[in-house]
């Protein structure tokens, strides 16, 4: 199934991750994070149904990554984890392509993420963000997440994880 974010990105749709999306994944996430995933940890969740990416058209793309007609422009990794006898969802990892930020994509990805959670079972979803992160802080919240409690020194670099938690049943 593919859905279009709410807010901007109207050539772009959201679907699920499949092999030949991993190299633009990656690029992606190395132009985004100081501490990138490696390849085989996304490998690791290909089949996920929280494992998604966000397409443009190659006429709207500016930046063409694929061999086909759509390039990758942001991916969200997000399953569930056994808590306690119950589902517990985890967004692990999101990124939008630089050029691409500021159009609602993030928003779609994780709005989508979490509804696949939600029908998977999970009655809470929480993730991990840099404490220096305000746009990323800003965007959860929006969504409902709440500060749980902070990690510190959760990055290699020594910079804080806050943790923050939504429930789904609200």
């Amino acid at each position: 199934m593919t859905t279009t974010p709410e807010e901007g990105g109207d050539d772009v749709q959201i679907r699920r991750a499949v092999q030949a999306d991993l190299l633009a994944v990656l690029r992606i996430e190395r132009a985004s994070f100081d501490q990138p995933w490696p390849f085989s940890a996304f490998e690791r969740y290909l089949g996920e149904p929280g494992f998604l990416v966000a397409v443009a058209s190659e006429e709207s793309s500016g930046y063409l990554d694929g061999e086909g007609d759509e390039s990758v422009v942001g991916y969200v990794v997000a399953n569930l984890v056994p808590n306690h006898g119950r589902a517990f969802g985890h967004v692990k990892d999101i990124a939008v392509h630089p050029e691409y930020r500021g159009e609602g994509i993030g928003a779609g990805l994780l709005d989508r993420a979490l509804a696949i959670l939600g029908t998977r079972g999970a009655q809470s979803v929480k993730l991990e963000v840099r404490a220096s992160n305000d746009r990323a802080v800003g965007l959860y919240e929006e969504f409902g997440f709440e500060y749980l409690r902070t990690i510190p020194r959760y990055y290699d670099d020594g910079e804080d994880a806050l943790i923050l938690v939504v429930d789904l049943d609200e």
